[in-house]
């Protein structure tokens, strides 16, 4: 059996992102450990996890390339699916969420927005794909 658990953001500050994706997303805490280096984010089926970029060196001791808003977004998005795509957006983007691409209606009638989070991740904003 396999499934999929989780997806790991290193991130600078694992309390600040975990606040940030509560306030602007509605998703609910599941931890945060004392150290404040990793935690983790109930979102529906899959779990979003954070640890520290410190706590990710430890485990790659190669390194990684970190992600920033300096820097174009990685080739990877984290999908997250709502009736209101424009509100959505709205409120992540009071809570600090870069604004990327305004919601646009794609041919197939999904309609699509997206954002950066605090530390350059970039969100996908959609309604469901109806096929």
């Amino acid at each position: 059996m396999v499934k999929f658990g989780y997806t790991i953001l290193y991130v600078e500050d694992v309390e600040k992102s975990i606040s940030f994706y509560e306030n602007a997303f509605g998703f609910s805490r599941k931890f945060v450990t004392p150290e404040n280096d990793y935690g983790e984010l109930i979102s529906g089926e899959t779990t979003i996890s954070f640890a520290s970029k410190k706590l990710a060196a430890q485990n790659l001791s190669e390194g990684f390339i970190e992600s920033s808003l300096e820097d174009k977004p990685f080739a990877i998005e984290l999908g997250f699916i709502t009736d209101n795509v424009g509100e959505l957006v709205q409120k992540a983007t009071s809570f600090g969420a870069i604004l990327i691409k305004e919601p646009t209606q794609k041919p197939w009638g999904q309609i699509v927005a997206y954002v950066r989070d605090l530390d350059g991740f970039l969100i996908e904003i959609c309604t469901e794909v109806q096929g």
